[in-house]
């Protein structure tokens, strides 16, 4: 990310404890009445990764990042994040020790400009109560600054300023999606959970989405779990790949080890977005 005013950048100034995002999932089991949308999963994530799951259509995937970021409770198994167990912790909290996310479907305000919905993220890094900030004291007004400076970097990095104080409704499904990613790298994550960043775009927009996302985990130790039906796209940017089929893990590997798995192969037979 771009500097801010001069001044070296925050992502680079992050610790490497800051950087820390270890996951585990280990015998998960996710049930709705009678039906089972996921069966004993075991997964890991190391800090640094970029892991893509992937899956036909009620693979399960979105339902395994929903128990990850809190949305579900799983019946079975658990959850360990940087050693925490953290399978009945609330969204919120999982938020506040590092965990952000964008969603399948846009999750934005669209009445409220660009800056005013990434600046809702910086909610959880606010020090000062309602006293204080309407005092707007020598520490407020400091930590006001740090919050700026962190969406303007964000904003930087995803060459949004032309939008930056448009209204959300107004702008196109592409860039609605530019904007959620923005709004969830404002919460400073060590984690950063996609489902379907790549969905509703055109070429020109992927291209842009995809040079974002190698630059976040490549240049800045972003650790990221994405599913994504585009498999050119994930094929050629994540370092892992989890393949779920019926709520079951597949298998999973490296990309060339995926692509010529013979169940995946069979369990994409058929799809028009093949492997």
């Amino acid at each position: 990310m771009k500097a801010f005013r001069g001044q070296p950048s925050m992502y680079a100034l992050r610790k490497p404890e800051d950087r820390l995002a270890e996951l585990q999932v280990k015998n998960l089991s996710l049930t709705f009445g009678g039906v089972k949308a996921l069966s004993d999963i075991n997964l890991s994530v190391h800090t640094g990764e970029m892991l893509a799951i992937i899956g036909p259509n009620g693979a399960g995937k979105t339902s395994l990042l929903n128990c990850i970021t809190g949305f579900y409770r799983p019946q079975i198994g658990q959850i360990l994040f940087n050693n925490e167990d953290i399978t009945k912790f609330h969204t919120h909290n999982l938020v506040r020790i590092g965990i952000g996310r964008t969603f399948q479907n846009i999750e934005l305000f669209p009445g409220m400009t660009v800056l005013s919905n990434m600046l809702l993220a910086r909610q959880i890094h606010c020090h000062y109560n309602l006293g204080l900030a309407f005092l707007f004291s020598r520490s407020v007004r400091k930590e006001e600054i740090r919050h700026h400076r962190v969406l303007e970097e964000v904003i930087d990095f995803l060459e949004m300023q032309a939008i930056r104080k448009k209204a959300v409704g107004s702008l196109p499904y592409g860039l609605m999606k530019r904007v959620e990613l923005g709004r969830a790298l404002a919460l400073e994550p060590k984690l950063l959970v996609l489902d379907e960043p790549f969905a509703g775009m055109n070429l020109e927009e992927k291209e842009d989405m995809v040079r974002f996302l190698i630059e976040l985990n490549q240049s800045w130790g972003q650790t990221i779990i994405l599913v994504e039906h585009d498999m050119s796209i994930v094929m050629s940017i994540a370092q892992r790949i989890i393949v779920l089929n019926f709520g079951e893990k597949l298998t999973e590997g490296t990309p060339d080890e995926v692509r010529e798995h013979p169940e995946v192969i069979r369990a994409y037979l058929g799809d028009n977005e093949t492997i």
